[in-house]
Order: structure tokens, then C-alpha cells, then sequence
């Protein structure tokens, strides 16, 4: 992957127990230099508002730098929030980190 991209993945149950992990993990990419960090939702079977309020935080973290943040391998329930709560419109979503890679490369070659 690209170095001007990490990969961050929560486990288990993305909640206020854990939100401060998340953001942590992506202000650290960020203060890395990493400009564009992927958050895969691969290994997270449940996200609460606690979840998705950290990840709004760690999006506008992401961008306050000029970067973005983006996610991927999002199972039925965070699809779900992410359409109730129009989160959908803020972030973009690919279906997984391949999905991302092939996307990210074609565009940043056109």
C-alpha cells in the first residue's frame, strides 16, 4: 500500500468502550504524515452512535490535516447507521481493502 495511506482495524464491538482507541490510531497515522487513512470494519461486528461519533472525529481529524479518511468491509448494521444517520454522505465506502487499493490507484494515476 501506499505510504501516504494506513490501514486501521477496530475489533469486535465499536462502542464508547473503544471509541478512544480509534481515534487515537487515526491521529497517530495523521501525525505520522499519513494523509489518507482506511478504516476496514472487517473484524467489528457492532457499531453504536458512541462508534460512529468517533469516527466523525477521526474524519474531520483527518481532514483538519488535508487528508480524508475512508471505510470498507462495513457489515449489514453499520450500512444500516451509516444510512440513518446520512453518515453515507460524509464518508466514502468500498466494499474492501482491494475494492479501496484498485479504486485509490486508478484514480490517483488519472
Amino acid at each position: 500500500m501506499n505510504p501516504n495511506f494506513a490501514v486501521i482495524k477496530p475489533i469486535g464491538i465499536l462502542d464508547g468502550t473503544q471509541k478512544d482507541s480509534l481515534i487515537d490510531e487515526v491521529s497517530a497515522a495523521v501525525k505520522a504524515g499519513v494523509s489518507n487513512v482506511l478504516v476496514d470494519f472487517g473484524d467489528v461486528s457492532f457499531m453504536d452512535s458512541s462508534g460512529l461519533g468517533a469516527l466523525v472525529g477521526a474524519l474531520k481529524s483527518a481532514r483538519a490535516s488535508g487528508g480524508n479518511l475512508y471505510v470498507c468491509s462495513v457489515n449489514e448494521q453499520i450500512r444500516i447507521l451509516f444510512e440513518l444517520t446520512s453518515a453515507n454522505r460524509f464518508f466514502q465506502v468500498f466494499h474492501d481493502q482491494d475494492d479501496f487499493n484498485q479504486k485509490m490507484v486508478t484514480q490517483a494515476t488519472a
